[in-house]
């Protein structure tokens, strides 16, 4: 075993704490109180949620460009989107949860049923009125599940009930759904290519839907979530007869991705939206200018990082998909979390060789966020130390090995 000279650092955020780029900044620290010479490399990962938009803002040059819009309780949010530079000047990135992201949606409002994606929409239109018709939408991190509903009232389009009369904001007066209007839809669209980088692994219906799955994390009772599954069911049906995909090769219920955000990927791909694996949107295209696979190849390690480990990670999330490469490329990876939870154990058939939790001794959730890049440091250098000592236990052995070759 020999200690790593080239390091490659991919972390995601850590959710309602740190951003993708300050992750990577602290592991770098953390790294270099140990190995001070080795070469890093660190790439902060755009996931689609919370810090997307000003990744790649970063990363190419661009800059954030103001938008207020309607938040997810419709209360006025100041929100943003990202037009690119670079080879990638004619390209806005959206993340949705600067519009309709659960931290905008205050913990006694917590009702996925009434939160509404209506802001998003805003910031589309904000951004095909800038000229702009290369739209990248990061989903996650969402506080809403309306179907994408909200999305298509502010591009202009009508969700009505029989009696012909505009529903209100939510995912519960889905219920009611009756037929979707797209004759007043943005003019914009039909010349734009709108593509949203989403988790494959979300359906808008069934066992797995929106409702069930991520209902009861957004603040929904048993009943809530039973009314909004029926709900997503009823709207999957208006989507597959009225939107501009109803030649039935679209699966609007359990297609990938069209549980996004709360069912924005199903809502969105009604007016032409391509439901895209997050990283081949956001990394694969070319966007930032990134060849991951090139660098992963000329690393020694891989060390990534998210706010939670869990029995969700291999379900798409960061840690897992980075590992995956890696694991291709013959690269040994480390994963750090704020927390491991249940079903941990499992990332390891994803390609993760080993993780750490940047949690030294018990605290509460307040301390932990408060404190977390420098923890994450520390963590970083503990763990760096753990694997100079396997070099020397390593090189210990060797070297017995060798004088017993020898005596």
């Amino acid at each position: 075993m020999t200690v790593p000279q080239r390091i490659l650092i991919a972390p995601s955020g850590f959710k309602e704490s740190l951003d993708a780029e300050t992750v990577a900044r602290a592991i770098a620290a953390g790294v270099r109180r140990v190995l001070p010479g080795v070469q890093i490399t660190a790439i902060p990962i755009a996931d689609g949620g919370e810090g997307t938009a000003a990744t790649l803002a970063a990363a190419t040059g661009g800059v954030l460009v103001p938008v207020n819009v309607t938040g997810p309780v419709g209360d006025p949010v100041e929100s943003h989107y990202a037009r690119l530079g670079g080879t990638s000047s004619d390209s806005a990135v959206i993340e949705m949860a600067a519009a309709a992201g659960l931290r905008l949606v205050p913990r006694a409002l917590r009702d996925p049923g009434a939160t509404t994606t209506y802001g998003v929409g805003e910031l589309v239109r904000a951004a095909l009125d800038d000229g702009i018709r290369n739209i990248v939408i990061g989903c996650g991190d969402s506080g809403t599940s309306d179907g994408g509903a909200g999305a298509l009232q502010a591009l202009g389009a009508r969700v009505l009930d029989k009696k012909g009369r505009d529903l209100p904001f939510g995912g519960t007066a889905l219920t009611d759904v009756d037929r979707l209007d797209l004759s007043g839809l943005h003019p914009g669209i039909a010349e734009a290519t709108i593509v949203l980088a989403c988790n494959q692994h979300n359906v808008l219906c069934g066992k797995k839907g929106v409702a069930r799955v991520f209902g009861p994390q957004k603040g929904a009772s048993p009943k809530q979530v039973e009314q909004l599954a029926k709900a997503m069911r009823k709207w999957a049906k208006v989507l597959e007869r009225d939107g501009m995909v109803a030649d039935g090769t679209m699966d609007f219920r359990t297609g990938p991705g069209t549980g996004a955000s709360g069912g924005l990927g199903a809502g969105l791909a009604a007016i032409g939206a391509k439901l895209t694996p997050r990283f081949e949107a956001l990394i694969d295209s070319g966007l930032a200018g990134i060849d991951l696979d090139a660098l992963m190849r000329r690393a020694d390690l891989v060390i990534t990082a998210e706010g939670a480990i869990d029995f969700q990670t291999p379900k798409g999330k960061v840690p897992a998909v980075i590992a995956q490469r890696a694991q291709l490329a013959g690269v040994p990876v480390l994963a750090l979390a704020g927390s491991i939870g249940k079903g941990a154990p499992d990332v390891h058939d994803a390609g993760i060789d080993a993780i750490a939790s940047i949690i030294p001794i018990p605290m509460n959730l307040e301390d932990a966020v408060a404190n977390g890049e420098q923890l994450l440091i520390e963590a970083t250098e503990r763990t760096m130390r753990l694997l100079l000592l396997g070099a020397a236990v390593s090189t210990s052995v060797d070297n017995r090995r060798a004088e017993h070759r020898t005596s």
